[in-house]
C-alpha cells in the first residue's frame, strides 16, 4: 500500500473514532414539581380573654369568644388551601351579673370597612379589649389573610347607651411605644 492510501485510512480512522462519541438526546431533565397536598380546612384555636374593668364608675365584666365557624364560608389562599372563619362573641355584664351588653360578630359586620381582597380571602381573627374612654369602651378588632402578618384594623367603640360604632384604624399605635419606654 502506498504512503497515501495509509494517509487516507488513518485519517479515516481518526474522523470516526471522533465523530463516534456519545449520541446527543433531545431529552431534557428537570425536577419534577410536585403540587403541595391540601390540608382539610385550617381551624384557629378557641380563644377565650375575661377581665374585669372600671367604667364609668362600676365594675364591668368584659368577655371575649372566638371561635371557629363551620357554618360560615371558608376561604382559600393562593395554593388553594381552605382556611375556617370565625365567629367572635362580645359580652359586657353589670356588676351584678345582668348583662349590658351581648353580641356575635363575623366578617361580614364589618364588610363596609374592608376591601373585595379580604371580603373573599380574609377571615375575622382578632377581638381585644384596648381601653374604658370616657362614655366608650373601645376594642380593637382585625380581618388578616390566614396565616400572615396581613390585617386590616378596627376600633370597634361601645358606647354607655348600647351604641355601637366601627371604623377603620389609620393611626399607628405609637403611644404604647412611648409609654413602654418611659417606664
Amino acid at each position: 500500500m502506498n504512503k497515501g492510501v495509509w494517509t487516507a485510512l488513518v485519517v479515516a480512522i481518526v474522523v470516526l473514532t471522533a465523530c463516534g462519541g456519545k449520541k446527543k438526546s433531545d431529552d431534557i431533565i428537570t425536577q419534577r414539581v410536585v403540587k403541595a397536598k391540601l390540608s382539610e380546612p385550617v381551624k384557629m384555636q378557641e380563644y377565650v380573654d375575661e377581665r374585669d374593668i372600671q367604667w364609668i364608675g362600676r365594675t364591668y365584666h368584659v368577655a371575649i369568644h372566638r371561635q371557629p365557624a363551620d357554618s360560615l364560608a371558608k376561604v382559600k389562599d393562593e395554593t388553594g388551601q381552605q382556611f375556617v372563619d370565625n365567629i367572635i362573641t362580645l359580652a359586657v355584664s353589670r356588676e351584678d351579673g345582668s348583662v349590658f351588653y351581648s353580641r356575635k360578630f363575623t366578617k361580614r359586620d364589618f364588610t363596609q370597612y374592608i376591601d373585595d381582597d379580604y371580603r373573599q380571602t380574609g377571615i375575622l381573627e382578632g377581638f381585644v379589649f384596648d381601653k374604658a374612654d370616657g362614655d366608650w369602651l373601645d376594642f380593637a378588632a382585625s380581618v388578616s389573610h390566614p396565616q400572615t402578618d396581613e390585617y386590616i384594623p378596627l376600633v370597634v367603640r361601645l358606647s354607655r347607651m348600647g351604641e355601637l360604632s366601627v371604623r377603620r384604624d389609620t393611626q399607628l399605635d405609637t403611644n404604647s411605644r412611648i409609654e413602654e419606654e418611659e417606664n
